[in-house]
């Protein structure tokens, strides 16, 4: 939205005046955050330093993230963001930063070991990403399921020729402004044909299919195709969450498929590099997919076609399946210890999930305590909150929060 906004603004019908105004207001609040964070840092002496790293409340409360940052990327994204997604991600930090995490560390040594390290999926970190997993696939799913069944029901109208009738306006109902209108049927009007969508994505399919398990020994070919299989409603899981916060989450489902494949494959059939390949499968669809709606969004509010977007991003694509593996070999010759701790380039997430793909492969037993049972519990929730969000109406639903 940002984007589309600022392309707008330099190509104004009302002239140059307008577009000079939209330009000095531009200018001044890019400076005043260049000028900011320059300030900044000045102050930072290294990592969770300075004015980056504040500690407003309290020590105590710093160590569970309570601090300001001061963030002027934050401060912009909350003002595009409507209230009710801001006030969604307070509540979530209190709830999980200021009640969960810090009675689930009182249960040290009973619910999970005491002695593993902080990033280690036997300990507390497995609560914080199971649970955040459950809460984001039970949104998402019902959101999916609940755009499907319209569109089923919208279909199955036009089928039998009863097209329904436009219900009356109430002082609720958003009046649609004539450039959305607008916007909409230029948008629609050059769209991708659905054959073509569907008909790519089975080529894909194939060709990752037919390919990958000769570049990677454990990765069997039916796990690729299960992951083809699901991976349009995590993609749509994750596409509607960025949508609405800014935040993909891809390394999330990533980490699902190194759980769900490294447990099929199993220790004695590389199931640790086979979840590691599983997860880069999975994690390339379900951000493509938010990346090109955010795309589209763009191209929707400054009135670009689709289709012309569509192949921009099919050659950036290209390039990047080019470019990409020459920067990785030129980093892997250039540095004999490429991903060691204390090397120059030490890859922190490399030993996450590869603890992650070792989780997996022993399978669901060496969960922690009851971690399995409070992502039954979150999973539910997400869904009843939606319901009762969607039961209240737009009157009263606006309030409820966001799972």
């Amino acid at each position: 939205t940002a984007t589309a906004h600022l392309i707008n603004s330099f190509h104004t019908p009302q002239g140059a005046k307008l577009a000079k105004k939209q330009v000095r207001m531009l200018g001044k609040f890019f400076s005043l955050s260049f000028l900011w964070s320059f300030f900044q840092w000045f102050f930072t002496g290294g990592d969770n330093c300075g004015f980056s790293n504040f500690p407003t409340f309290g020590l105590r409360a710093y160590q569970y993230k309570f601090y300001f940052d001061f963030s002027a990327t934050y401060v912009g994204v909350g003002m595009i963001c409507p209230y009710i997604i801001n006030i969604s991600l307070l509540l979530g930090g209190i709830l999980s930063w200021g009640l969960m995490w810090p009675l689930i560390e009182t249960r040290k040594g009973d619910w999970f070991p005491s002695n593993v390290d902080s990033s280690s999926m036997n300990g507390l970190q497995a609560y914080k990403v199971f649970i955040a997993v459950a809460m984001i696939l039970g949104d998402g799913l019902y959101n999916f399921c609940k755009v499907l069944s319209r569109t089923i029901s919208g279909l199955s109208k036009q089928i039998r020729g009863r097209t329904s009738e436009e219900p009356p306006a109430s002082p609720l109902t958003p009046r649609i402004s004539y450039d959305d209108q607008r916007r909409t049927r230029f948008f629609l009007k050059d769209q991708i044909p659905s054959w073509f969508a569907g008909g790519g994505y089975v080529v894909i399919a194939a060709v990752s299919t037919a390919i990958l398990p000769q570049m990677f020994d454990q990765l069997r070919w039916y796990y690729i195709l299960v992951i083809y299989v699901f991976a349009p409603v995590l993609a749509f899981c994750n596409t509607y969450g960025a949508g609405l916060t800014d935040w993909s989450l891809a390394s999330t489902y990533g980490k699902l498929a190194i759980f769900t494949i490294g447990a099929w494959a199993g220790s004695d059939h590389g199931g640790l590099l086979a979840g590691l390949a599983a997860c880069g499968v999975m994690m390339n669809i379900v951000s493509t997919a938010s990346d090109l709606t955010q795309d589209f969004k763009t191209g929707y509010l400054t009135l670009s076609s689709p289709r012309a977007m569509f192949v921009s991003q099919v050659i950036g694509t290209a390039m990047g399946c080019l470019v990409s593996p020459c920067v990785f070999w030129l980093f892997y010759k250039a540095f004999d210890d490429l991903g060691l701790p204390k090397s120059e380039y030490p890859a922190p997430f490399a030993t996450v999930y590869r603890s992650m793909a070792k989780l997996g492969v022993e399978g669901v037993s060496s969960l922690p305590r009851d971690c399995l049972v409070l992502c039954y519990g979150f999973f539910g929730v997400a869904i009843l909150i939606n319901v009762v969000k969607d039961g209240l109406g737009n009157r009263w639903g606006r309030f409820i929060p966001l799972p």
